[in-house]
């Protein structure tokens, strides 16, 4: 345990002295792993998929906002589809016009969970985001983290139906907006997964803004369990068949992450919790106070003994 606190610790201070160069570079990792799922899912414009404007672009991000990179983002999804439909192209940018309008105007600060979001549930560990929002976040981050899993399930729908939306130019141009738009507001697994994330994100805040000691731990577990038991609820109602053992791998796995952020963001010593007691003019206070899990991390110096000065002064005593 203290060989771990110590590694914190390094990590941390490194972090500190170094974070001018590491958030560029953790920016430049986040663009491009975006840019890559995309060109892998729904890479449709050979142009967007050329490796040096991929470097370029990713290289761009590293010195802009998160906003500024899911806008260039969605610019990328947009060109991509447009290659295949331009009426999908065309919803699709009014449905991010009115994710950006909901989303400035609630939570402006968690642009990063826009990117995020998609991220983790193309790697099978979707629950991970509400653990890790739940316990960082607050109850309005559930606006960033939902518009994520819409666009998520969007490109998942313009990957599998892509022959169709290319090839369907003999229907009519209302009735193809029409068919589009009813084909990805009635996706039930769409609808399920926002809930449970919502639900998790909603759960964990709760409780690890509770005064009870070990609040995080507690946290992570039932937002887990709570995620387990919407997405189990939701396959019997909507008949959703949605794979068990990757849907309880991916759940332990997402509880591992948040038991590791937790032990790097909010390490306590509830065996030395103190409870105050003081008042003023107007009112009684009662504080509880929980000291953080704190080490110093080992300073070494190693001083080298010149070998040559040693045996010189064995030699001669008298000038040391």
């Amino acid at each position: 345990m203290m060989a771990l606190l110590v590694f914190r610790e390094k990590l941390r201070d490194f972090y500190g002295k170094y974070d001018a160069f590491l958030i560029p570079l953790i920016k430049f990792g986040l663009s491009m792993a975006v840019f890559l799922l995309l060109n892998g899912n729904v890479g449709f414009m050979a142009r967007l998929k050329n490796p040096v404007i991929l470097a370029g672009l990713s290289l761009a991000c590293a010195f802009l906002p998160y906003g500024v990179i899911s806008f260039l983002a969605g610019l990328v999804l947009l060109g991509h589809i447009s290659s295949v439909s331009v009426e999908m192209a065309l919803i699709l940018a009014v449905l991010l016009v009115i994710m950006a309008v909901l989303y400035y105007s609630f939570q402006p600060g968690d642009s990063y969970l826009l990117l995020l979001t998609p991220i983790f549930f193309y790697l099978k560990i979707p629950y991970a985001i509400p653990l890790l929002v739940g316990l960082s976040g607050s109850l309005v981050s559930m606006v960033p983290v939902s518009c994520g899993v819409f666009l998520y399930y969007i490109i998942q729908y313009v990957k599998q139906n892509a022959g169709v939306l290319t090839n369907d130019a003999s229907m009519d141009i209302i009735q193809k907006y029409a068919q589009i738009i009813k084909n990805m507001m009635s996706n039930s697994q769409m609808m399920l997964m926002i809930a449970a994330c919502a639900a998790g994100i909603m759960v964990v805040y709760l409780i690890r803004t509770l005064s009870v000691d070990y609040a995080w731990h507690i946290a992570i577990v039932t937002g887990a369990l709570v995620q387990l038991a919407v997405i189990f609820v939701g396959n019997f109602a909507f008949d959703i068949v949605m794979p068990v053992v990757e849907l309880l791998v991916g759940t332990l796995a997402s509880m591992a992450i948040a038991a590791v952020y937790n032990f790097m963001i909010f390490a306590v010593d509830y065996s030395r919790t103190e409870y105050l007691q003081f008042q003023d003019d107007d009112y009684y206070y009662y504080v509880k106070a929980v000291p953080k899990i704190t080490v110093s991390a080992p300073d070494v110096k190693v001083q080298k003994i010149s070998t040559a000065k040693s045996r010189r002064s064995r030699e001669f005593p008298e000038r040391y």
